[in-house]
């Protein structure tokens, strides 16, 4: 099967929405995906903000892009838009490292008042990255999260519900081959 890359763009170690991709990515690797998590916090603040491309752990992770077939990428959503270090950490890419890849955009959130940021704020970028498809994404409320004293998750059964139907459309997509846009 494919190759998954799933980023987490929370700076939070205890975040909801690392748990929640963890989560997520049990189901795609049952499914036969190979899936390697990236955290980008543990990436060095130094190499991210200075934008020091050449730095090996911000090259280990371009290289994990440009290996994968598909890419989840998670966010936090903080004032209608992506974490700073998930930009921080797409801005290193190269202009064109999703070409041919299938996405999956995923957010967490406070309120219903940020479920656009999908669609407004990351929805573009990953477009400007070349991405061949980028399937429907899925906000998550941070209500429907629980996160239990042993680490392990409780999603709200409709959550739950819908984010595998969401995460069973990425895989079938990966299988898909890419149609890219002919150079005009």
């Amino acid at each position: 099967m494919a190759t998954v890359l799933s980023v987490s763009g929370s700076p939070s170690a205890t975040s909801r929405t690392g748990r929640l991709l963890r989560h997520l990515d049990q189901r795609l690797t049952a499914q036969g995906h190979d899936v390697i998590p990236l955290d980008v916090r543990t990436l060095p603040a130094e190499a991210l903000l200075g934008a020091d491309v050449r730095h090996p752990a911000i090259a280990r992770a371009a290289e994990l892009v440009a290996r994968a077939d598909g890419v989840v990428i998670g966010t936090p959503i903080y004032k209608a838009s992506y974490s700073g270090v998930l930009k921080a950490l797409l801005d290193l890419l190269p202009q064109y490292a999703l070409t041919g890849k299938t996405v999956l955009p995923l957010a967490t959130g406070g309120s219903t008042a940020h479920v656009l940021a999908i669609d407004y704020a990351l929805r573009p970028v990953l477009n400007s990255m070349g991405a061949a498809h980028i399937v429907q994404g899925w906000f998550t409320l941070d209500q429907d999260i629980t996160v239990r004293e042993d680490g392990s998750l409780t999603i709200a059964p409709a959550t739950a519900e819908a984010l595998g139907e969401v995460v069973d459309r990425f895989s079938a997509a990966l299988g898909r081959t890419p149609v890219l846009a002919a150079a005009s």
